[in-house]
């Protein structure tokens, strides 16, 4: 079964689901264009490793997340007093939590020639700890530099609606979505295509080296052959809204768009 969606399910954006679909998807775009770059390319799936401890808990990436209760003000609460056996008062604690260091495993796609190793295109779909403000978003932002710095193209998916988007210069237009293609020779340009909700993931190019022609990825179609792999219908309760907020107008459209495939 597809998705129920024209373009990017929001559903999937969710914590329980993000991080597994995550990988789905790159391997399957890896999948898709490994017979097309034979011989002269392959497409190896690679993977980053950190420790990050997010402020935004529900963005980590368990399913399991705590959600904490907000704090009371300090004065109101009434100090917990206790009778040592020596009769002084003694204070006693409040219980709390501290945020833990998770660790973050991130897939990305490169394409590197078979003959001399080098990278030629990096492939990134980006996830909540590389937008989410913190050690995430640094070490991306660090790694986009020097990929934006080198002979290597940079594709960029973003599928994520949260938090702020990834800079760029000059002015960019207002959606949900975007993905950017930078090519190594025509920076500091670079490709933006941003769409929203009711709108398809575009089909993009995978620049190569300036001798072979681009390939195309039908990024939508491949989200679809994941969603029904992953069988994400028998886990997405459709009934309730997104994790992630919606505005009113996209919570309209959702609504409108689940009752009418008989979800809601």
């Amino acid at each position: 079964m597809p998705s129920p969606f024209p373009g990017m399910n929001p559903y999937l954006e969710q914590p329980a689901i993000w991080q597994e679909f995550h990988s789905r998807l790159i391997v399957a775009i890896a999948d898709e264009l490994g017979p097309k770059l034979r011989p002269k390319y392959r497409a190896a799936v690679e993977k980053r490793v950190y420790e990050d401890a997010g402020n935004d808990l529900t963005f980590i990436g368990r399913p399991d997340t705590t959600v904490f209760q907000a704090m009371p003000d300090v004065a109101s609460v009434p100090p917990l007093l206790a009778t040592s056996t020596s009769g002084t008062m003694i204070a006693e604690p409040v219980m709390v939590e501290v945020p833990m260091p998770e660790e973050i495993q991130e897939r990305y796609l490169e394409v590197r020639d078979v003959t001399t190793g080098e990278v030629v295109t990096t492939l990134e779909l980006i996830s909540p700890s590389n937008k989410r403000s913190g050690r995430g978003r640094l070490r991306y932002e660090e790694k986009r530099l020097a990929v934006l710095g080198s002979r290597t193209h940079l594709i960029e998916v973003d599928l994520i609606r949260a938090f702020n988007p990834l800079p760029i210069r000059g002015n960019m237009p207002s959606s949900l979505y975007r993905i950017l293609i930078s090519r190594a020779e025509q920076r500091p340009l670079a490709a933006l295509y941003p769409f929203n909700l009711p709108d398809s993931i575009p089909v993009v190019p995978v620049p190569l080296k300036p001798e072979n022609p681009d390939l195309w990825v039908d990024l939508q179609q491949l989200l679809h052959q994941v969603y029904d792999r992953a069988a994400y219908d028998l886990e997405i309760n459709y009934t309730q809204d997104p994790i992630s907020p919606l505005s009113d107008q996209a919570r309209e459209w959702v609504d409108a768009l689940l009752n009418q495939k008989g979800l809601r």
